[in-house]
């Protein structure tokens, strides 16, 4: 008794990610959308590569709350949700630069145009890449983990920095960036908000759930090499 009602608070959230990633699959191909100019069919990417870029962000920013609370008790459970939530946006945010430059192929006829959020993008994900490797620099795990938490906590404001406000300052071909308008300006079928934001609820737990799993196998490894 005691076994299944721990396991039925713990399992509606994963159920609730599967509904909402089949219904995303599902509408996202088969649900009609607007007819607009460049943009045509290419316009279902819009279900896929934005709340990818959604779920980076939020895994991040799960990541940098952590960093936060391990420098104010040096719990070590938050400095391995903030390692692994990093870990799970980083893998969003090269999903998220995929899907961007096959949309880019077919709108702007190159994948990679060297637009100012793109590059923006690609730097913000070297950022974090530098995160990891600074941690692989330390042996000591106190001082792995402070000084990579530090780095964490500077890391996330220059990231949308990069990616939400240096892109608005120049001229850009992404919607709502340098004068280009948003979707919201010339798309009237808000019927696509019906699909585009349980993508974002069901990306952002997807997220969440890989996070979970890969602190449960470090878990594992760590009693497997220490035994405790």
């Amino acid at each position: 008794m005691t076994t299944n009602s721990r396991k039925g608070p713990l399992n509606w959230w994963k159920i609730l990610t599967i509904i909402l990633l089949f219904y995303t699959l599902i509408a996202g191909f088969l649900f009609p959308v607007p007819r607009l100019p460049i943009l045509n069919e290419s316009i279902r990417n819009l279900y896929f590569h934005v709340p990818m870029w959604f779920a980076m962000i939020i895994m991040l920013g799960v990541s940098v709350v952590n960093a936060i609370l391990y420098l104010s008790n040096e719990n070590w459970k938050h400095d391995k949700t903030a390692v692994e939530s990093a870990n799970t946006g980083i893998i969003f945010g090269i999903l998220g630069i995929v899907t961007g430059m096959l949309w880019a192929k077919f709108t702007w006829g190159e994948p990679w145009s060297g637009d100012p959020k793109q590059n923006a993008s690609a730097i913000g994900i070297l950022i974090y890449l530098a995160y990891f490797i600074l941690r692989g620099s330390f042996s000591d795990p106190v001082e792995k983990a402070k000084i990579s938490a530090i780095y964490n906590i500077l890391a996330y404001p220059a990231f949308l920095a990069l990616i939400f406000v240096l892109p608005r300052l120049t001229s850009s071909l992404h919607p709502g960036n340098g004068g280009n308008p948003g979707f919201n300006a010339y798309d009237l079928d808000s019927k696509m908000r019906l699909v585009f934001y349980p993508a974002i609820i069901g990306f952002s737990l997807l997220g969440w759930w890989i996070t979970t799993l890969r602190i449960r196998f470090k878990n594992i490894e760590h009693l497997i090499k220490w035994g405790n």
